[in-house]
């Protein structure tokens, strides 16, 4: 059982990068670039990576599209969120392949999507979604939230103990006469 985010992390990230475009060309992740023949049709271009922080993970998905693709908005977000999914499936799969475990991918909120256009016909499509990573139905990271009274006061503690260090003794090695312009020297 991977308790370690670490392991965990590791995992995903090599399962991310078994979805590489050129790592297995009969790999199949729901994405568009699959339709088709490589050389012989014109190949969309599409992908995704992963970024990770803490217990998150962000996937990030680009492609391009031609704009009359993205007039039903609706069905636009749907399709986005479609992708986010069949992305999380093979990562998950993946995960499961490499690790022999398995782990969970919770969203955190909708998919955040930017579309800006690249010519009359064509657009680029850059969406980011957050998960929470847990295995094996635990919690990786223990929740350790500090109300902020109590941070104030470990702040304060803190604080008090660096002004204990100082002391109101010249160094042995401080040669410097008084200075009358410094009060309390």
């Amino acid at each position: 059982m991977a308790n370690n985010i670490l392991d965990i992390i590791k995992g995903l990230n090599q399962a991310a990068a078994n979805g590489y475009d050129s790592y297995e060309p009969d790999v199949e992740i729901g994405l568009k670039r699959e339709k088709g023949h490589p050389i012989l049709d014109s190949r969309v271009i599409d992908g995704f990576r992963v970024r990770f922080s803490a217990d998150k993970m962000i996937i990030t998905y680009q492609s391009e599209m031609r704009l009359e693709e993205l007039h039903p908005r609706n069905r636009f977000e749907n399709e986005i969120e479609e992708k986010f999914a069949d992305i999380v499936k093979f990562l998950k799969k993946e995960y499961k392949n490499i690790t022999k475990e398995s782990c969970t991918l919770k969203p955190d909120y909708e998919a955040d999507v930017l579309v800006q256009t690249t010519s009359r016909l064509h657009t680029w499509v850059q969406a980011t979604k957050q998960y929470s990573i847990t295995g094996a139905g635990d919690d990786v990271i223990p929740n350790r939230r500090i109300s902020i009274r109590d941070q104030d006061k470990t702040l304060e503690k803190q604080f008090k103990n660096f002004l204990d260090l100082s002391s109101k003794k010249k160094p042995s090695n401080d040669k410097a006469g008084k200075n009358p312009e410094t009060p309390g020297d």
